[in-house]
């Protein structure tokens, strides 16, 4: 399998630039890519402003919300990219649609994949780790499962803080690595915390970190931080 993860926060030159890089290693020289844009309300919104941002590679995006079979569209693809937004609203419209076991079965047998945020999130085996709010309810949080850990997107370590007027003042919430702890005191799987502008390449088995350091959580462990450019699965210390 070949897929291209990303947490999001692609908004400076040089990490538009690099995600580009990225996009044209794993799709090539093909034309068009296959766009899902379920997780935000407005798909043609959605579709065009990745266009008007050049965050299309100089690929042909073509919006599977446009298609008449959405299913004869994706077996027709050479590529896929699901977008980012709401995970929860996306992974509803991927069951309601038939989506997830197909898109799973093309991705298995190499149909290049490319996610970013929820996109990422519905590649793992469940979207648990999402930060989402359930605005729906799919009728599972099984997702993909085409990776073997889960990851937390837009991840960051250490305390919030928050402007209350002139003044900058700790927010005394629970950081993400406490709701990851939350996570493994009811399941296994390890959790990869992503950061923004991190790309996770995904190729038969290995997974390579690129754009930015991602934090590793494995249960029963203490988390440690992954610098990029490293290979982060298999795991090794």
């Amino acid at each position: 399998m070949r897929l291209l993860l990303g947490s999001g926060g692609f908004r400076t030159p040089e990490r538009r630039a690099f995600l580009i890089d990225q996009m044209c290693e794993l799709f090539g020289s093909i034309e068009k890519v296959l766009f899902v844009p379920y997780a935000m309300a407005d798909h043609d919104a959605y579709l065009e402003r990745l266009t008007a941002r050049d965050l299309n590679a100089g690929y042909t995006l073509e919006g599977i919300h446009r298609t008449n079979d959405p299913i004869d569209a994706l077996n027709e693809a050479e590529g896929i990219y699901i977008g980012g937004g709401n995970t929860f609203r996306l992974l509803n419209d991927l069951y309601r649609l038939g989506l997830v076991e197909a898109i799973a079965d093309r991705v298995r047998g190499g149909l290049p994949y490319q996610g970013v945020s929820a996109g990422t999130n519905v590649a793992c085996p469940t979207i648990a780790t999402s930060n989402d709010m359930a605005i729906v309810h799919p009728p599972t949080l099984d997702a993909l499962n085409l990776i073997p850990f889960q990851i937390n997107v837009h991840y960051f370590s250490g305390p919030k803080f928050v402007q209350v007027g002139d003044e900058v003042e700790q927010h005394f919430g629970e950081t993400r690595d406490d709701r990851i702890a939350e996570f493994h005191e009811m399941h296994e799987t390890p959790v990869i915390g992503l950061r923004e502008g991190g790309l996770l390449l995904v190729r038969d088995g290995e997974v390579q970190l690129a754009g930015a350091s991602a934090r590793l959580f494995i249960k029963g462990e203490e988390p440690w931080d992954v610098p990029p450019g490293s290979q982060i699965w298999p795991p090794a210390r």
